[in-house]
């Protein structure tokens, strides 16, 4: 396992990591899931990634039991959690102060933890100030509940806002982001970023890395029986790639990607997983499994990283045709 530093930290996170999304209280029990984080476990991975929502809160319950079952040391382990969708009441959502405690003292509960590692505002909250979000964040990080925080999806002026009022009062400031990347979708890790990697040493932990799976190539034939889109609580992923004409654009994609793939010997998702491995604003993967098989095989991407020649990165953007455009060179104008 490789293992790269957090942002501007001293913290270690391993290049792959896993994710309890989709997966932890949605497809499957403790005993799979169990399989799979000590799958992952045994290849090195040191960062579980988890949250509120996941499982309406069952996912944090069962990474939790599972962790306790092993045995494992919590000092060898990064755990997260991200903040939001807490339930339906009025102030059960969002990442303002009373949520945040509230939200953070119920993971804590179900994960059977008195700290998570990570803690992540899990959406901007356009209706929370973000100097209380920063100061709520802080307020956890006194009370030794999360030792770090961090963003996911927010755009990147609302990043910069929250690290120049935590710089300004003496606070912590947002250390990682957490944004979806993969093949079919770059633009806010590759460009909107781009200055906040050198600017604030942001950190990122990217997630969807086989973009909901199409990047497997399984959907290229329809649904497969027992995978996210065959699942109701999913009709929302599956009508936005099943039956929109951007999602059927993708699926041909992962098409023409797959015979790459197959060129180089190896699977259409370890090659999607060592070209995101391949960036170096990249700090983990989060992947997920609903089978022991598959952390296994994802866990190989490490060592695919070196198949991707600059002649297979050009035939990769070629497919893809979706580099965000740089910003003008006006002095070489």
């Amino acid at each position: 396992m490789e293992y790269r530093q957090l942002g501007r930290s001293g913290l270690r996170v391993s290049a792959l990591s896993f994710g309890a999304w989709v997966t932890f209280g949605d497809q499957i029990g403790d005993e799979t899931a169990e399989a799979c984080m000590k799958a992952a476990y045994d290849a090195g991975v040191n960062f579980f990634d988890n949250a509120e929502v996941y499982g309406h809160g069952v996912a944090e319950e069962m990474m939790g039991r599972i962790i306790r079952k092993l045995g494992w040391k919590r000092s060898d382990l990064v755990i997260s959690t991200k903040i939001f969708w807490g339930g339906v009441g009025p102030n059960d959502k969002g990442v303002h102060a009373k949520h945040v405690k509230e939200g953070m003292d119920a993971a804590l509960g179900r994960l059977g933890m008195d700290y998570v590692d990570l803690v992540f505002c899990h959406r901007p909250d356009f209706f929370t100030p973000v100097e209380e979000t920063v100061r709520a964040m802080n307020q956890l990080i006194r009370e030794g509940k999360a030792m770090y925080w961090g963003t996911s999806e927010w755009p990147a002026d609302m990043i910069m806002d929250a690290w120049h009022i935590a710089r300004a009062n003496g606070m912590v400031p947002p250390l990682m982001e957490q944004s979806q990347y993969n093949l079919l979708r770059r633009e806010r890790i590759e460009k909107e970023y781009i200055r906040l990697y050198d600017r604030i040493g942001l950190g990122t932990t990217i997630w969807s890395p086989l973009a909901s799976g199409i990047l497997t190539g399984k959907y290229s034939n329809g649904i497969p029986k027992g995978s996210r889109l065959s699942l109701s609580s999913y009709k929302w992923l599956k009508e936005s790639i099943m039956d929109t004409p951007e999602g059927k654009v993708k699926i041909e994609k992962a098409r023409k990607l797959q015979v790459v793939a197959d060129e180089l010997g190896i699977s259409l998702a370890r090659l999607a997983l060592a070209w995101c491995l391949k960036n170096p604003h990249v700090s983990t993967v989060i992947t997920g499994a609903s089978r022991p098989e598959q952390v296994v095989e994802n866990m190989k991407a490490l060592d695919d990283v070196s198949l991707l020649t600059d002649d297979v990165m050009g035939r990769l953007e070629t497919i893809v045709d979706n580099r965000p455009s740089p910003e003008p060179d006006f002095r070489g104008v």
